[in-house]
């Protein structure tokens, strides 16, 4: 019998294909990579692969097609429902391939597996940025462009799949492309916002832009939902802030809307704050302001995660929600659904976004928005208690109604969520892209072994 930690391997292992990484079955990486940063789904795979280069991935892609072998790619592991897992086949753990390959006039190339943290950590040293970035960096620049990647540029740039001026993808029949807009076009739509459905992407060409020197942070607490987003839709029409993001935060009085403006500057800018601000609807004596350097900006949760891993609510469950709402219902819906949350429904340390971008910017096909000009991210990003599943269950159930309500308000679903879908949840999700979605999977991903975790096929 084979000792606990050294689990007989699978049969098909013996004629997997040599890798310069590794294909193990060993029971603690396996274990690593059964559960995400949700700590909702768990499941374990029969063996994970750690690439040491694309050929190592398109060579077990092809074997699994073969056999019929579920193959899940996991990035940095902050997937929320078990979207990048699978229960028996192989997950292959991206973040082996890591590197930075090359910084140069308006693009960076680099792998799928590296944190958008060492991306911006490579480009800032040659004055550039990427234009879009998450508010939290420590996420795998492939998993990312698998869902489409907003942030507080967005509605001047788009989103991070916006972004994207060629790709190097693993597609579900082993072979190793390269395509862009131009070439191969439509395994390029297939894949940004695609959620690893028809291929695995291993070598991402990233836009950049010039890099400011620091950030001017402000903070404008608001009366009223309704007071904030009538300032945020202002200040997205009229552009002056190139940072736009806003949260609902727990007051003592109840909920707290707060507005979050960022002013992007060089060495010899000194704008005044009046004229940034001073026209806004804020309640001026809670106003924050704050001048950071634009790394610090940019890479500001990280202390606020060694905050949550020391105190070990990092690793408690995290059934999010993340939802669109257009324009035109925003304000009634998340009036509704403040009035009936409370901060324990939310957890010690949940967060509530609220912040809107412009409809013209997104271009990515398979990420599904509301069709109106502006449109809100609304998120509940949830804490559950690490010893109470029936608190869990609930705030899951509580997910899927608050779907329901956004989805009768003209929303759609920002596919990081937990939110319970079966396929005709997900159908319904994609509409009109459904059908072309359906037949690039055929296409690609012939024998359907990619990405099972996301239970759309």
């Amino acid at each position: 019998m084979a000792e606990p930690d050294r689990p007989a391997a699978p049969e098909w292992m013996s004629d997997a294909p040599p890798a310069r990484g590794r294909l193990t079955c060993d029971v603690e990486i396996r274990s690593a990579v059964a559960k995400d940063f949700g700590h909702v789904v768990r499941r374990m795979p029969d063996a994970a692969l750690r690439p040491e280069s694309a050929e190592d991935v398109a060579a077990l892609v092809t074997f699994a097609a073969q056999r019929g072998l579920p193959v899940a790619a996991r990035g940095r592991g902050h997937s929320t429902a078990g979207q990048a897992q699978v229960e028996g086949g192989v997950v292959i753990d991206m973040s082996t391939l890591d590197a930075i390959r090359d910084v140069g006039p308006g693009f960076v190339d680099v792998d799928a597996g590296a944190s958008w943290r060492s991306v911006v950590e490579a480009t800032l040293p040659h004055g550039l940025t990427p234009p879009v970035l998450t508010d939290y960096l420590g996420l795998s620049v492939g998993g990312t462009l698998s869902v489409g990647g907003i942030g507080g540029a967005a509605h001047q740039h788009g989103m991070q799949t916006d972004n994207v001026l060629e790709l190097d993808v693993v597609t579900g029949d082993g072979a190793l492309r390269t395509c862009s807009a131009s070439r191969e076009s439509s395994l390029f739509h297939a894949v940004l916002g695609g959620l690893g459905q028809c291929g695995v992407i291993t070598r991402a060409r990233l836009r950049l832009v010039p890099a400011p020197d620091r950030a001017r942070c402000y903070k404008l607490f608001h009366p009223t939902v309704r007071s904030l987003t009538r300032d945020q839709r202002r200040l997205l029409a009229d552009g002056r802030f190139p940072y736009l993001e806003g949260q609902v935060k727990a007051g003592e009085g109840g909920w707290r809307p707060m507005l979050e403006a960022v002013a992007f500057l060089s060495e010899d800018d000194l704008p005044r704050d009046s004229d940034l601000v001073g026209d806004l609807a804020h309640d001026q004596a809670t106003l924050e302001i704050e001048d950071v350097a634009y790394l610090d900006f940019l890479d500001r949760m990280a202390p606020g995660e060694e905050y949550l891993r020391s105190t070990g609510e990092w690793f408690h469950p995290h059934p999010w929600w993340n939802a669109f709402l257009p324009d035109s219902t925003v304000d009634d819906v998340v009036e509704e659904v403040l009035s009936g949350l409370s901060v324990e429904d939310l957890g010690p340390s949940g967060v509530i976004l609220l912040y809107p971008t412009s409809r013209r910017r997104m271009s990515t096909p398979l990420v599904r928005m509301p069709d109106e000009p502006v449109v809100f991210l609304f998120a509940i990003l949830r804490t559950a208690p690490l010893d109470d599943p029936t608190a869990l269950v609930a705030m899951l159930r509580s997910n899927r109604a608050l779907y329901e309500r956004v989805r009768a308000a003209g929303g759609t679903r920002y596919p990081v969520a937990s939110v319970p879908f079966d396929r005709d949840d997900w159908a319904r999700h994609f509409g009109a892209a459904w059908p072309g979605f359906v037949a690039a999977k055929d296409r690609y991903d012939p024998h359907r072994v990619l990405a099972p975790g996301q239970g759309i096929f």
